[in-house]
């Protein structure tokens, strides 16, 4: 045996590739060599230059040509009669099928393939004639395993005669599975099952094609919050989620219809043969109610909200400009403050450009001090006395002019930037804060929203108290509110909110009601007070629910002891059903907007009893 390189010739013999070249004897003369590699194996036979073909000659099949193949190649083979009895299989054979060789000695071939495989017959026939043949069958191991072979089947000649003939086997089933797995791998989602981004878009592709004028949408959807939830519970957890949305998400999807994982928590669906963009978001719809209900999650309720854009091929006939707007599309619901649906609009054609611009500008805006605060006082319920200012960050552009805060405060918190905004909103309000009592104003607390970012800093209770030190205020006239969502890490929220709480600040939690805590959590946080969401507060006179909610919150809270405000107080309504159910704070424009600091002052100045409370 030998290896030959490529485009070696010897005594003769062609060689194509580095493989393991193995003689075939008969009458102690070479006459042909097997050749095996990685890509499978060839016989290559001398050439009987007179007969212008590839032949071997052989008198004796069983005594010489086996005992070549026993003795020299290590590749299953087998000779066979002309009646397709096995006359000889050698090692490699024997071991490939789980037979001893002794067991296949007369017996049909036949027995070793795949009874459903009528070709191979046709095969032995053309071999019988002469004619080498190849091609991938089925053979079954002896323990009825199937196995997918290269089969290559060589005539064996006697003078001119064909006496029987070769086969060379090459056991393809590892490859075929790896090829299926590297298939499988390239297109679809390791952990969902779902087809991956490359073969959506494939097949996207692929039905913008078809010839006539379907109708074709599709969903870009986005778990809402689910890197803090991977964060706070680890992400094993997270996984599992994923994998009971996936379950959701493609229920009841029909035909052509397609649901893929795009990456990490985004998922995407495409609709065929749509009547109408009111059906898409109708389907949209009903994939959000779908995720409300809630996830069984070790044993527990676990409720997730999601976003999702959509676009259709109205404009479009590339999978990737329609998926591109449909996510340009959840971009905004995110912006817009999530757990809601929208449809791309071609109108939004310059926004990401605009969209990096104003993130330039925001740098800038920084830099250049354009922002400043405005402060909206906070009211006790029975007296009517100011108790409190929250204060909020306005952005004046010198183009621009005063940009909305829906706008740049995302912007900010995907950038990074909301951490160097909110250090500097809360040293301004403690500076503020701390002047207005100088003047001899009362001196009330100002409330200061912490980013997640912030809260989640190792050194947040030093950064704080550097504030205050130089400043001047004292740590009782400044109260930082988080979110619920910041509390789902508790050991950390815990931890944290217990430094701030002993370095004398005040603790309050903001939109309550929103997020994934519940008050049994709130037991155990160091908090003084929650802030009832204004999205309960709006609709308590017409929507009974929220009226409930509400009323519930206000009497599960005090009975944690903690003060309860409501935001978004702007009704004489309103005001009513939360006396009556005995809130103790409001905030909102029905007693006051936000206000710059000069007249904050003036109002302080004038805090005596309101006549609302009546």
């Amino acid at each position: 045996m030998a290896v030959i390189g490529i485009g070696t010739a010897v005594a003769g013999w062609i060689i194509f590739a580095d493989y393991l070249l193995s003689p075939l004897y008969a009458k102690g003369v070479s006459v042909a060599v097997c050749i095996g590699g990685f890509i499978g194996m060839i016989v290559l036979l001398k050439q009987q230059y007179s007969r212008g073909s590839c032949q071997i000659h052989t008198s004796d099949l069983s005594a010489q040509i086996a005992q070549s193949i026993s003795t020299y190649s290590p590749f299953p083979m087998a000779v066979l009669d002309r009646a397709g009895r096995l006359v000889t299989i050698n090692d490699a054979a024997s071991q490939l099928l789980g037979y001893r060789r002794g067991e296949l000695m007369g017996e049909d071939f036949f027995i070793l393939l795949d009874q459903g495989n009528h070709q191979l017959l046709d095969k032995l026939e053309l071999v019988m004639h002469g004619a080498m043949q190849q091609g991938l069958t089925t053979m079954i191991h002896k323990t009825g395993y199937p196995l997918e072979v290269q089969l290559i089947l060589l005539p064996l000649f006697e003078g001119d005669t064909v006496t029987g003939l070769l086969a060379i086997v090459q056991d393809v089933s590892d490859r075929k599975r790896n090829n299926e797995r590297i298939r499988y791998m390239a297109y679809y989602d390791d952990m969902t099952g779902l087809p991956n981004r490359r073969m959506f878009m494939m097949h996207f592709n692929e039905m913008l094609e078809k010839p006539g004028d379907q109708f074709i949408g599709m969903l870009y959807l986005d778990i809402d919050q689910f890197k803090l939830i991977n964060d706070s519970f680890g992400r094993e957890f997270g996984d599992m989620l994923l994998l009971q949305v996936a379950e959701r998400f493609t229920r009841g999807l029909l035909g052509e219809d397609m649901g893929a994982r795009m990456e990490g928590d985004e998922f995407a669906i495409m609709f065929v043969s749509l009547q109408s963009e009111e059906e898409l978001v109708e389907k949209a719809r009903a994939l959000l109610m779908t995720l409300e209900e809630p996830f069984e999650m070790q044993g527990f309720p676990f409720h997730v909200t999601a976003s999702i854009g959509m676009a259709t091929n109205r404009k479009d006939r590339d999978a990737g400009s329609i998926i591109k707007k449909a996510d340009m599309a959840l971009g905004r619901v995110k912006e817009q403050g999530r757990n809601d649906i929208l449809l791309y609009s071609e109108e939004w054609n310059n926004s990401s450009l605009e969209r990096l611009t104003l993130q330039h500008e925001l740098r800038q805006g920084i830099q250049r001090n354009e922002f400043f605060l405005h402060y909206q006082p906070q009211y006790h319920l029975s007296t009517g006395t100011i108790v409190g200012l929250e204060a909020l960050v306005r952005w004046r552009h010198p183009e621009r002019g005063l940009v909305n805060p829906g706008q740049f405060i995302p912007l900010a918190e995907e950038s990074g930037m909301i951490v160097q905004l909110g250090e500097w909103v809360l040293e301004e309000a403690c500076r503020q804060n701390k002047c207005w009592q100088n003047e001899g104003l009362p001196a009330v607390p100002v409330s200061v929203n912490l980013s997640i970012r912030q809260f989640t800093q190792q050194n947040l209770t030093d950064k704080i108290a550097t504030v205050l030190q130089k400043t001047g205020l004292s740590p009782k006239y400044l109260e930082l509110e988080i979110t619920e969502t910041m509390t789902m890490d508790m050991q950390h929220a815990t931890q944290s909110l217990l430094e701030l709480t002993r370095l004398g600040v005040g603790i309050s939690i903001d939109d309550f009601g929103t997020g994934y805590s519940s008050l049994s959590y709130l037991k155990n946080l160091p908090i003084s007070r929650l802030k009832i969401d204004r999205s309960f507060v709006r609709d308590i006179q017409q929507d009974p629910n929220d009226a409930a909610i509400v009323a519930a919150i206000i009497a599960m809270a005090h009975n944690l002891n903690l003060q309860v405000i409501a935001e978004g107080v702007e009704t004489a309504e309103q005001l009513a059903f939360l006396k009556q159910h005995c809130c103790d704070e409001i905030q909102g424009y029905f007693w006051s907007p936000p206000l710059p600091g000069d007249q904050v002052a003036r109002i302080l100045a004038s805090n005596a009893d309101k006549s609302f409370i009546s």
